[in-house]
């Protein structure tokens, strides 16, 4: 299945959940956790209050979140990457931020140059954020998703040329 069938799944199974009245919504699918609350005081999946159903998506939600922003922008061919570029995926499956809080700048630009485990990104399930890194010194050649959209695990992120 590609991203955008995944993401159009998700997308629907929120619009459903939306629309249902339920208030919360715990889907297991094929390895793939999801919780959905209509709850903001809610403590998530410790409650064994969710209501499981079977058309699940293959990503998670924060209770409480609002709908995944649209798709990530394609991915160039990577033969578009120079040579010896370092690709930065993501770690999991979760939201895309270019910048450590809203309205903050965003950690790095394309020709931004990063030193090994500079901060790239954050990306965010269920309320965890995971710190995204260089993975070696270098320039931002490309970024190649967009802020707040809905990443797959291990997506291309970024591309880091030496420089």
């Amino acid at each position: 299945m590609s991203a955008a069938d995944r993401t159009a799944e998700l997308e629907q199974l929120i619009a459903e959940f939306e629309k249902s009245g339920l208030r919360e919504l715990h889907v297991v699918r094929d390895g793939v956790e999801i919780y959905l609350s209509n709850d903001g005081n809610s403590v998530g999946l410790s409650t064994g209050a969710a209501a499981e159903a079977a058309p699940a998506g293959p990503a998670p939600a924060a209770a409480g979140a609002p709908p995944p922003a649209p798709a990530a922008a394609p991915t160039p061919a990577t033969e578009a990457w120079p040579e010896g570029a370092q690709v930065v995926r993501a770690p999991y499956l979760g939201t895309f931020y270019r910048a450590p809080k809203p309205g903050s700048p965003p950690y790095v630009e394309v020709g931004s140059a990063v030193t090994a485990e500079s901060e790239l990104c954050l990306v965010e399930v269920m309320k965890l954020f995971t710190t995204v890194r260089a993975p070696a010194a270098g320039v931002v050649h490309a970024i190649l998703s967009q802020d707040g959209a809905l990443v797959e695990a291990d997506q291309p992120l970024f591309v880091i040329v030496e420089g």
